[in-house]
């Protein structure tokens, strides 16, 4: 028999009690607002029923506007309208051929960026590098590609970049499922985002050796699960604010994995995974955080740098090398937050890149900040993606 989602929120509640969560609160983080009944016009027999307005709620019970995933530091500034960068900006979906004897899943949307500079010789060759990012919670693809200004630097560099959609039918605050179970495992939106990629990699000339994902928050969570489920098809992985892998597998547990982390879980989750793949490939990735961010905690970010060494089977005589570099005036012009990089190299190749940056809550740093989830102060984060995937190349 299946419960109401009432029902089984409640339940939720009283497994949680930790949270204080309340019902409603959960329900909008799930389904979104309701949203608001028509006026019926004055004078109609709709508005002689109508039914009395119902007293206010007291301020101690009132539901909070956004969702405890993604609530924006601050309101977004009046944005000022620059010009796009010059390449094609391309919109479409990967949809699944249906199985035999069944009817078609759900598709995925995604935006597709394609520079317009001319490919170099080797490009011609062996085809353009691609980048996929996966947003975060309350962002739109385009949303995303705005306040990263990743296009700009993708247009430069040669990159076309990839922007998978979270439907507002799979999540009404397009966050992507990081915490179920079986989307770690490799279901769910992952086999949807692996299909988009191919699908891209077949329509354009992409070159396989050298296609990166990426992600911030939930989108951060969702690229380390494709990446974790298909090392062999990405030569780097780079995770902005984004929680461990491998716990939550509830939304009670999502929080909790978000505010402290999941110790109990994070070697195991990467032995489990490691079980199903032996030849599990040499995976480089690049760990930002904000070091005042309190939507997703730093300890997330401690616990995937040991994720990380454990993939990659770092050997004890790993070298790390480690320096801080200083902020610039918070007022000036070109404002800028101290931060810390730590580079575990093996051999000539740096297979884990640390980035700590202090002051910066939970946004894309060096981001457009008239957008939310974006931050404009330096470190520039898109920048500092694209230095380090450009060394690795998938062998």
């Amino acid at each position: 028999m299946v419960k109401p989602a009432t029902t089984w929120l409640r339940g939720l509640l009283r497994a949680g009690k930790a949270q204080q969560r309340t019902a409603s609160q959960l329900a909008k983080v799930l389904f979104g607002p309701v949203p608001a009944k028509p006026k019926a016009k004055s004078g109609s027999k709709t508005a002689a029923k109508a039914r009395p307005t119902p007293r206010a709620r007291p301020a101690s019970e009132a539901v909070p506007a956004l969702a405890p995933f993604a609530a924006p530091l601050s309101p977004p500034r009046v944005r000022k309208r620059t010009a796009p960068p010059p390449g094609k900006w391309l919109a479409a979906h990967y949809a699944p051929l249906p199985e035999l004897g069944q009817l078609p899943g759900r598709r995925l949307p995604y935006f597709l960026y394609l520079p317009d500079k001319a490919p170099s010789a080797a490009m011609r060759s062996r085809g353009r590098p691609l980048l996929v990012m996966l947003h975060g919670c309350e962002q739109s693809a385009t949303q995303f590609a705005e306040g990263t200004r990743m296009n700009r630097l993708a247009e430069r560099k040669g990159y076309a970049v990839l922007y998978p959609q979270q439907s507002l039918r799979s999540h009404a605050r397009r966050c992507w499922k990081w915490y179920d179970k079986l989307t770690q495992e490799g279901g769910g939106d992952v086999r949807l985002i692996v299909g988009a990629i191919g699908q891209v990699a077949v329509r354009h000339a992409i070159d396989r050796a050298r296609i990166y994902i990426c992600g911030i928050s939930a989108g951060a969570g969702m690229a380390h699960i494709v990446a974790l489920n298909h090392p062999h098809l990405f030569a780097a992985l780079g995770l902005h604010s984004g929680p461990v892998f491998g716990a939550g597998h509830n939304l009670i547990g999502a929080l909790g994995v978000m505010q402290h982390g999941a110790a109990a879980r994070m070697d195991a989750a990467i032995d489990e995974v490691l079980a199903r793949q032996p030849a599990f490939p040499r995976l480089p990735t690049i760990l930002l955080q904000g070091l005042a961010d309190k939507v997703v905690r730093p300890i997330n970010q401690a616990q995937l740098v040991r994720q990380s060494v454990r993939v990659n089977r770092l050997p004890f005589d790993t070298v790390v090398t480690a320096q801080r570099l200083p902020g610039g005036a918070a007022g000036g012009r070109n404002p800028a937050h101290a931060y810390a990089l730590h580079d575990y190299q093996v051999g000539k190749d740096v297979l884990l890149r640390v980035a700590q940056v202090e002051h910066l809550e939970h946004a894309w740093s060096g981001g457009d900040a008239s957008l939310p989830f974006n931050d404009k102060a330096k470190p520039d984060a898109s920048r500092m993606l694209l230095d380090f995937f450009a060394s690795h190349r998938r062998r």
